[in-house]
């Protein structure tokens, strides 16, 4: 069996709100841009991008889920649901793929809450506080990883 040449996109909740919520924080793209971005990035790379998008957490694990069927990777910003959310990581590490883990702002230097990730230990990439250009490095690293091209 040949590894798919598709990654999962996920963006949590209030991610749809990119672009209007708190621009000082997250900028001025919109979601579309993220995706957009992603796309564009995994189709240099030989890669096909599926987005998914919620704000309800049984969404996001069940497309977690359906991606072991037919994608190689997972780029997720799984934005508030990061630091409360042990169903996200656990879907995460079920489905064995390889994940990278992307935050526009850095989480690191805000509040207290924000730093602690659930999901940090099961991702094999972190691209954290690099705004939505971000996205694009965490996609070629983790294209990198699934095509043997990343450096040790």
């Amino acid at each position: 069996m040949t590894t798919p040449r598709r990654l999962l996109l996920v963006n949590g909740p209030n991610l749809n709100l990119l672009g209007t919520r708190e621009p000082e924080i997250y900028g001025t793209e919109t979601l579309a841009d993220v995706e957009r971005l992603v796309a564009e990035t995994a189709a240099a790379r030989g890669f096909e991008v599926r987005a998914v998008q919620s704000n309800h957490e049984g969404v996001l694990v069940d497309a977690i889920h359906e991606a072991r069927h037919d994608c190689a990777g997972i780029v997720i910003n799984p934005a508030g649901l990061t630091h409360t959310s042990v169903v996200l990581r656990d879907a995460l590490s079920a489905v064995e793929l390889p994940v990278a883990e992307v935050h526009i702002s850095d989480v690191r230097a805000r509040e207290a809450f924000r730093q602690h990730s659930y999901v940090a230990d099961v991702a094999v990439v972190h691209v954290i506080g690099e705004g939505v250009a971000g996205y694009a490095r965490a996609v070629t690293l983790l294209c990198d990883i699934l095509t043997g091209q990343a450096e040790g």
